[in-house]
């Protein structure tokens, strides 16, 4: 008898999402629109958090009336508490996919540097102000540069160390990583039902790798073009962790191909720092010192 591989995952495996509600955020271009696109043709009601609501509103548009626009820019407190109070009724599923990659230095509106800002902490405050709201569980976007992090509780906003962009985005995408396994441990240990994943898209085409400003934009453009995989297969690891019914919590999602670079969706590992509990509990302490924001656990 020959081995045969698993046929791969794709979008005709989502079960029926008929009567859920799911926000994504980031939701009106690259990995977010095609992970609302294919939520929506699966059944489910998607709020698109996004920042620029004239883009929203096309991408709505585009997607029917099982498709709502709210404004969110992560990179603004306020905005993400605005939001979250604009939320009427329960929450199936929360997945935290907008990003910034590799741009300058700035600061978010609250101070923060902002890959870290938007990333992580953003993300962080509008997860625990829907906390009580969540009903299924919560994805949270990492990257395979989660390898590159480090997390720098003494200076998590690069305030008294040289910037250098791709380390900063990096330690971003390992807190966001962090978060969602300690957001799980406290999910168990409360003795809640709801369930915290993670997933990376592999090496996908998305307007990220245009946002540098800097000669790297076209060096990334030759090599999407030549290597990356396309958005909508870089959307299914979030898709597969947020639809799958008998996932454990706790998963992270990535494509099973070469380096885990593009492929089908399956669990895959991450570093031994990613899983460090006392680093993981230190930064969520910093993150609610920092954002104000506590989870009702």
């Amino acid at each position: 008898m020959f081995w045969s591989s698993p046929a791969p995952w794709t979008t005709a495996e989502i079960p029926p999402q008929q009567g859920r509600t799911v926000i994504v955020t980031g939701a009106n271009s690259g990995l977010g629109l095609e992970t609302a696109r294919a939520l929506v043709h699966a059944g489910a009601r998607v709020v698109l958090a996004v920042r620029d609501t004239a883009k929203g509103d096309a991408v709505a548009t585009e997607l029917g009336g099982a498709a709502s626009v709210h404004h969110l820019d992560l990179a603004d407190l306020t905005s993400v508490r605005s939001f979250a109070a604009g939320i009427e009724g329960s929450v199936d599923v929360l997945v935290n996919n907008a990003g910034l990659m590799a741009i300058p230095q700035g600061r978010t509106a609250d101070g923060f540097e902002t890959q870290f800002g938007v990333n992580f902490l953003g993300h962080f405050a509008l997860t625990g102000l829907l906390a009580d709201r969540i009903t299924d569980r919560v994805v949270t976007l990492s990257s395979q540069m989660h390898r590159i992090g480090r997390i720098d509780l003494d200076d998590p906003n690069v305030e008294r160390r040289r910037y250098e962009r791709w380390a900063a985005y990096g330690q971003s995408k390992l807190a966001c990583l962090m978060f969602a396994y300690e957001l799980e441990h406290r999910f168990v240990a409360a003795g809640s039902r709801l369930r915290s994943m993670a997933a990376h898209p592999g090496y996908s085409a998305t307007n990220l790798h245009s946002r540098t400003e800097s000669v790297q934009d076209a060096v990334m453009g030759v090599l999407i073009r030549r290597f990356a995989q396309s958005g909508a297969a870089g959307a299914l690891p979030a898709l597969y962790a947020a639809t799958v019914p008998d996932l454990p919590g706790g998963s992270y999602i990535g494509p099973d191909g070469f380096r885990e670079m593009r492929g089908s969706p399956r669990p895959v590992g991450s570093t031994a720092a990613s899983h460090d509990r006392r680093v993981q509990r230190a930064l969520w302490e910093r993150a609610e010192e920092l954002t104000k924001v506590s989870f009702p656990l």
